[in-house]
């Protein structure tokens, strides 16, 4: 049996967004907070942090800042899935778009499952205790206020900096330093893929609709 364009997408969407679960509560439940397993010398870590704010552990805000961010993920996530069904039903439009499309809706959907049901299903990771799933006490915050799961870390370049080097002699340097997730992979991979190789297809749809205008 053939699969539509569609089903193929969804399927893509299922699989990638399964991995990117599955990894979290995988470290959320097996993980103490801050623990380190080095998985290719320094380099490359699995380090378990957890953040309220955007991709890559950046901040927005405090409780309103978390409220609004969880309500503009929503958002964006009906947006992209909006897009991508209407983008569908043009059997011109290329599987490199939509592929990259896709892979930007599952880092979306990802990160919106731990901050909207993660307070709700699992207890607080601490640095000493690890977390339990659906715990009899309940979770530790209430629906849209969950935190994200970061686990990937990549301290490529861990140095100091000599004397002599100009403006920043001396300083403690760390190369790559942000922790992320799977999802946010799949949201940065989807996006550079599509500027990289498909910027031609939305220059094309905003010339086009300008001329109709």
């Amino acid at each position: 049996m053939k699969l539509s364009r569609g089903t193929k997408i969804t399927l893509l969407v299922v699989l990638l967004l399964v991995i990117d679960q599955v990894i979290k509560i995988l470290v959320k439940t097996n993980m103490t907070l801050g623990q380190s397993i080095h998985v290719l010398g320094n380099w490359f870590q699995i380090y378990f942090v957890e953040n309220n704010g955007m991709a890559f552990g950046m901040q927005f805000g405090a409780t309103v800042g978390k409220l609004l961010l969880s309500v503009f993920r929503v958002a964006l996530v009906v947006v992209i899935f909006l897009y991508i069904r209407k983008l569908l039903k043009r059997p011109t439009t290329p599987w490199g778009v939509l592929i990259g499309l896709s892979a930007i809706l599952c880092g979306a959907l990802g990160n919106i499952i731990d901050s909207l049901f993660y307070g709700l299903i699992f207890s607080e990771s601490t640095l000493t205790q690890t977390a339990t799933m659906f715990p009899d006490g309940g979770g530790y915050a209430g629906f849209l206020f969950g935190k994200v799961v970061d686990m990937f870390y990549f301290p490529i370049i861990d140095t100091d900096l000599p004397a002599w080097f100009p403006i920043w002699g001396g300083r403690h340097i760390i190369f790559f330093r942000p922790i992320f997730n799977f999802a946010d992979a799949c949201i940065t991979c989807g996006a550079i893929y599509l500027l990289i190789f498909h910027w031609r297809f939305f220059g094309k749809k905003q010339e086009t609709a300008s001329e109709t205008e």
